[in-house]
């Protein structure tokens, strides 16, 4: 009898963030059985305490690097693993904690903190990617548990995952659903928001958040111009694009257009 092959390695890492993408994959239920059937899932602190030590054939990533000891530990963990996805808007591009970073960290602690010598903080939340190198970037605020599984089964199969690249506007469009701002003078992201959450917030009547950052190509400045149409002052279309992806390069030029040293 032959030795039964060995099933690959899955860690699951959090770093700044709020678990969310953790918990998308616990959310996956009777999906999760048949994952846990083909790999090993030898490091998942969210699902239990047991750790397998590495290295790891897959990494999943959630958070972004916000202290020195997170930036020492990414580093640690990319080199035990052969594959390493970064799942999330923390992960992709820093998430929401990144809205400091076009301000003075400084100021921040001494208004929350009571004693703020005792914090140990970056100036910047920033993404995976930027310490390490990224497989795989997995989009979303949270991400897509299809998105998920299509991720893993790829990986396990040895093919690169089909993940689109349009916009929200795509989505809308597929399931049939009215342009909220053509038809309702609604603010919405959609055009230059990749497409991954199936048009969830345009189907009930609200524009998109953005929450899976700028599609391949985006190109805000031109929404901005609908967006005025709509009666959306430059303040406001600022404030649309502050939130979950703010840091991204596309989105991060329509939030804050102004020079950097006017912000501080």
């Amino acid at each position: 009898m032959q030795p039964r092959s060995r099933r690959p390695k899955l860690a699951v890492w959090k770093f700044a963030s709020c678990d969310g993408c953790q918990l998308t994959l616990l959310d996956c239920e009777d999906e999760l059985l048949a994952v846990a059937g083909q790999v090993e899932i030898a490091h998942f602190l969210e699902a239990t305490k047991a750790v397998v030590a590495g290295p790891y054939d897959v990494s999943l990533v959630e958070g972004s690097i916000t202290t020195a000891d997170d930036a020492a530990r990414i580093r640690a963990i990319r080199r035990q693993s052969r594959r390493l996805i970064a799942i999330g808007a923390c992960a992709n591009w820093g998430g929401i904690q990144a809205l400091r970073n076009m301000a003075d960290v400084d100021a921040y602690m001494a208004q929350v903190y009571a004693h703020p010598e005792y914090i140990d903080t970056l100036e910047t939340s920033t993404a995976i990617a930027d310490h390490v190198p990224v497989d795989f970037e997995l989009r979303g605020c949270p991400i897509d548990k299809h998105q998920l599984l299509e991720v893993i089964g790829a990986l396990l199969a040895g093919r690169r995952p089909a993940i689109p690249h349009h916009s929200v506007c795509v989505e809308c469009k597929r399931r049939g659903t009215p342009c909220v701002m053509v038809a309702h003078g609604i603010p919405c992201l959609g055009p230059v928001t990749q497409a991954g959450c199936g048009a969830i917030c345009p189907a009930y009547g609200r524009g998109c958040y953005g929450c899976f950052g700028p599609m391949e190509a985006a190109h805000p400045a031109a929404l901005t111009g609908e967006l005025a149409a709509l009666g959306v002052d430059a303040p406001a279309q600022h404030r649309l694009f502050q939130t979950f992806n703010a840091a991204a390069p596309a989105f991060q030029a329509a939030a804050y257009p102004e020079p950097a040293e006017g912000r501080r």
